[in-house]
């Protein structure tokens, strides 16, 4: 069967170049006999997998050495709660909430520290990012958290905000690496793999060092504190050998095509496809504020849920997959992270003017 174009939002798809190459090495790794899912992770051959992708990363990145860059695992749903138990300091941190997994955060966070939820934008149905000035941010609170792009509402913050030297701690799940960042505004980003860097079973960590509590109530796991994978590096335990493996294969792959601008302005460019589509369509059309629009996650609808319904089911039969919106949200959802084809986007765009003009 020839490939599909994978709209997911993840577990999303990965670059084909990546696949082939992976292909390539399943059953022997440069000659070892072994495929890496079969690899020691203590071995020489897997030290350099694992140190070369670190280095991959901050390069990408530009990470300096007073960040520490951890692979590990539990998803971003775990560091929901390692965020306020290695950060919290004052005990108190400030959430702004934007859509449901940013709610899942400061809920969680709520367990371990004083969250005070101060900027949201469920009033309107979380169709725009919030305002960002004169934010009250509490005097002395740890850290001001955010998730910086939401799959489920498709919307994404296009300037960050002023914390007044407070830390930033940002959910990059669904956009890391997709546009070039400048880490020194952020204390911690942390982001599940599975949707713009490589396979599920993968956390990617980056926490500024001096920022991580010093000493931890003992009955704190030694998996859940930072500092345990930081003098481990990431292998306190066997660490998710074929994601990290994959995820590097990944970051060369960014490397050798334009880097973090070159990811930025593809991305631009499939989500301006899409998003102009809709924007004259009579049919379709994004409830999203055009200033908080995702250049990863579009949603969009009819307002209509047998047509929705019938323009999955037509797509299916085209090979565009995953473009079933989230299920509490209806509608559809296009995900178009950094492996997503030009002509991925644009198979869907021509399919959406065949529909519209079929009915």
């Amino acid at each position: 069967m020839s490939r599909v174009f994978n709209f997911s939002a993840g577990p999303a798809c990965l670059p084909e170049e990546v696949l082939r190459e992976a292909a390539e090495d399943m059953l022997s790794f440069k000659g070892s006999g072994m495929s890496v899912m079969e690899m020691s992770h203590r071995s020489l051959a897997y030290d350099q997998i694992i140190k070369e992708t670190e280095q991959d990363i901050r390069t990408l990145a530009n990470i300096p050495d007073d960040y520490a860059v951890l692979f590990l695992q539990g998803g971003a749903t775990l560091q929901f709660a390692m965020a306020p138990i290695n950060l919290s300091k004052s005990g108190k941190a400030d959430y702004i909430t934007t859509g449901h997994w940013a709610q899942k955060a400061a809920a969680e966070a709520a367990r371990y520290t004083d969250v005070k939820e101060i900027a949201s934008s469920e009033g309107t149905q979380f169709d725009r990012i919030p305002d960002l000035s004169k934010l009250p941010i509490r005097e002395g609170a740890d850290y001001v958290h955010l998730c910086e792009n939401n799959t489920i509402y498709g919307t994404q913050y296009h300037t960050l905000p002023e914390t007044g030297g407070i830390p930033l701690v940002s959910d990059q799940s669904s956009c890391v690496f997709s546009r070039p960042l400048d880490i020194t505004r952020y204390g911690l980003i942390y982001a599940g793999a599975q949707k713009n860097i490589g396979p599920a079973g993968l956390t990617l960590v980056i926490v500024r060092k001096d920022l991580i509590k010093a000493e931890l109530d003992h009955y704190v796991p030694l998996m859940l504190r930072y500092d345990t994978h930081i003098k481990s590096g990431s292998m306190h335990n066997t660490p998710p050998t074929y994601a990290i493996y994959i995820t590097g294969k990944v970051m060369k792959w960014l490397l050798r095509n334009g880097g973090l601008n070159g990811a930025q302005k593809r991305n631009e460019e499939k989500a301006g496809l899409l998003y102009d589509a809709l924007d004259r369509s009579q049919l379709f059309y994004s409830p999203v504020k055009k200033d908080s629009r995702s250049l990863m996650n579009i949603v969009f609808t009819s307002g209509d849920e047998a047509t929705d319904a019938d323009f999955i089911k037509g797509a299916e039969a085209l090979g565009l997959m995953g473009i079933k919106g989230y299920r509490t949200v209806g509608g559809m959802r296009a995900s178009l992270y950094n492996a997503m084809t030009r002509t991925g986007v644009e198979a869907l765009v021509s399919y959406m003017k065949d529909f519209e003009r079929s009915r």
